[in-house]
This record gives C-alpha cells, structure tokens and sequence, in this order.
C-alpha cells in the first residue's frame, strides 16, 4: 500500500508540473500524511505550495476559517466541512487545487452517528465548486490514515487530469 501512494503522489507532482499548476491541502483525521507524500516526491517544491494540518475543530475555525455554523449544523465529519477545508486552503494558498480529509480513524469516535472509519474527502479547483466523496474504510487507525491519504491523491489526479 505504502509504495502505491508514493506512485501516485509522485503522479499528481508530475501532472501539476506539466499542467503548471499548485495544490495545498487541509487534512484532519491524516495528521499531515498527504502534504508529506507530496513532499516526499523531488521537484514538489514547484508545485506544493503547502497545507493546514486542522486536527480540531477549533482549528478548522481559527486556521481555515470554517463556519462555526456549518461545524454545528453539519460537524466537522461531514462532505460540507472536507468542501470547505478545500475550499479554505485553495483561497488561502492561491493554489490551483487543493485537497482536504476530516474523518473518524479510530480507535475511538467523536459521539456523532458516524462510525470509526467515515472519511470524507474533498477537492477543488480554481473557478469550480468544491465535490466530496464519502468513504468508508475498514482497519486499524493507521490503516484508516494511509487509505484516506491515497483517496485524497487520487482525487488531486482525477481534478488536474480534468483540467
């Protein structure tokens, strides 16, 4: 699993670079695993242009500026909040696209109906709407964590193919 996701994160720098295009993401439940395989691919520094590891809610408030009116009406594990975390980080970074994750790892919940392994996440580009994909992911934490990352990428490759 590990070398699939470093094939694709180094696919995603490799389209950014041909599309002369930036991404950022917004993670939560990840804890920063995607920007770091983004980082990890030499000449990511071309196109990465940097992320917000918002763990909290109240870090989803004070560093992406999310609603608190959309964290209370739909919570942070929600498509609407992974749009906004997207959203935020694309504005914030001027990038072209940006990805975001916010879910339930594990091994404990956060008392909302979702269960232990619920991962949304979303992309954006420029001058378009934000789409969120709901997952749900079986396994330990760290396993949740990797396959939620991979999502994340494969999603950043399907938004700049379409480009």
């Amino acid at each position: 699993m590990q070398s699939c996701v470093k094939f694709l994160a180094a696919k995603l720098v490799k389209l950014l670079i041909e599309k002369r295009l930036t991404v950022a993401v917004a993670e939560s439940c990840t804890g920063g695993l995607v920007g770091s395989l983004i980082a990890g691919v030499p000449g990511a520094s071309a196109v990465f242009h940097g992320g917000y590891i918002t763990y909290t809610v109240s870090a989803k408030r004070e560093m992406l500026k999310i609603d608190a009116d959309l964290l209370e009406k739909f919570g942070a594990v929600s498509g609407e909040c992974a749009c906004a975390m997207a959203e935020a980080a694309r504005a914030l970074t001027d990038s072209g696209i940006a990805v975001a994750i916010t879910g339930l790892a594990g091994p404990s919940g956060d008392g909302s109906a979702n269960k232990i392994g619920t991962v949304w996440v979303a992309g954006v580009h420029s001058g378009h709407p934000a789409l969120a994909r709901a997952y749900r992911f079986s396994g330990g934490r760290n396993s949740v964590r990797r396959k939620a990352a991979a999502a994340a990428i494969e999603l950043g490759l399907e938004l700049v193919k379409n480009l």
